[in-house]
């Protein structure tokens, strides 16, 4: 099966593209095969249309809290309420959601997702440092465009299948809380090599297996590759693959979607909350 992982932004450039990993599993183990840059987003939608059977792993927010859902009167259903958000122009989507922060107790400004506690990501409202909500606002809309199927949002009998993922889930089974990058690219330390160099030695591990249910397989040179590179875009991306090839191996069981939960807030797939979900 093609498998791909995304790691997004919400405004790709030459200097920060999103980074796309394309891996094939079989025979429990995922193979590495290719990275691709895609420098802006009409690139990115050529990709969603590609033809043939996929499973791809984002890492971004494709829904919203329910809560805000509720209080800003949009539609119920995820369809609906991220077509009615595309139809503002970014500035107004977000103006809407400060609006609504300021009216909150500080503390209390931002909501977060049932898998956003489960998975301690942030909230899909916040605008600054890591900019969640505008990869919502920018990511959402164009998978609803694209006809594919989205797990949980959405799901059809299109080949094209796409997943929520969070590379922290996996990084932290070999890490803990252990930092692997720093997003501002300046502050890099041997800490950070060694961490990167952990989580690929852990791709490779048994530990992958009985978790995920194969290994992750690749060259030395990309081993080194991924040691070496302080943002750790092409990484994360491989990371975002292993949760989607564990999706495709629940495909018969909802893609690992614990039950009873709202499928228009989305969802993170990875066994981790398969388990700490259902509380």
């Amino acid at each position: 099966m093609r498998i791909y992982g995304l790691d997004f932004t919400s405004a790709p450039s030459r200097k920060k593209p999103l980074t796309l990993a394309e891996c094939r599993l079989e025979d429990a183990v995922l193979e590495v095969q290719s990275f691709e840059c895609l420098t802006t987003f009409q690139v990115f939608e050529d990709f969603l249309w590609c033809d043939g059977a996929w499973v791809c792993g984002m890492d971004f927010p494709f829904g919203q809290p329910r809560e805000l859902i509720t209080a800003l009167e949009w539609p119920s259903k995820w369809d609906e309420y991220v077509a009615a958000v595309a139809r503002h122009n970014k500035e107004d989507f977000e103006n809407q959601v400060a609006e609504y922060m300021a009216g909150r107790d500080a503390g209390e400004k931002l909501l977060y997702r049932c898998t956003d506690r489960a998975a301690e990501a942030q909230s899909p409202m916040r605008f600054h440092g890591t900019p969640v909500g505008k990869m919502f606002y920018q990511g959402a809309p164009r998978l609803l465009r694209s006809g594919l199927s989205i797990q949980p949002c959405r799901p059809t009998d299109e080949s094209r299948t796409v997943i929520e993922a969070y590379p922290a889930l996996v990084a932290r089974r070999f890490l803990d809380r252990a930092s692997y990058k720093d997003d501002a690219r300046k502050k890099q330390t041997e800490d950070h090599r060694v961490a990167r160099k952990q989580v690929v030695s852990g791709l490779r591990s048994e530990a992958l297996k009985r978790t995920y249910g194969f290994v992750v397989e690749m060259d030395r040179s990309r081993e080194r590759e991924f040691v070496r590179d302080p943002a750790a875009d092409a990484l994360d991306s491989l990371l975002c693959a292993v949760q989607a090839a564990w999706a495709y191996t629940k495909r018969d069981e909802n893609y690992g979607v614990p039950p009873e939960r709202d499928p228009d807030e989305g969802w993170i797939l990875d066994p981790e909350l398969l388990v700490n979900g259902k509380t």
